[in-house]
């Protein structure tokens, strides 16, 4: 599955909340800080841009699939699908 290109950072942090159980712990300017508890504690960094860059996006999924052992594509089909 392709990366969309023209996710904004809003609609990231919305999908990885509702399926992901991320929730907001700080905003700092632009950069939003996420954390979730499952599979152990894991905190990553969103940016609130629109549209957010393709490697910057890939980044993201590579830590979240990265923290819940899951390809990019299945993490992609989660979230959007």
């Amino acid at each position: 599955m392709k990366l969309p290109r023209n996710l904004d950072g809003e609609t990231l942090v919305r999908a990885l909340g509702a399926k992901l159980g991320y929730e907001r712990t700080r905003q700092t300017g632009s950069h939003i800080r996420l954390t979730t508890q499952r599979s152990g504690k894991h905190s990553i960094t969103v940016p609130a841009h629109s549209p957010l860059r393709v490697g910057t996006l890939g980044k993201i999924l590579e830590q979240v699939g990265t923290h819940f052992e899951i390809s990019r594509d299945e993490l992609l089909q989660i979230l959007f699908g």
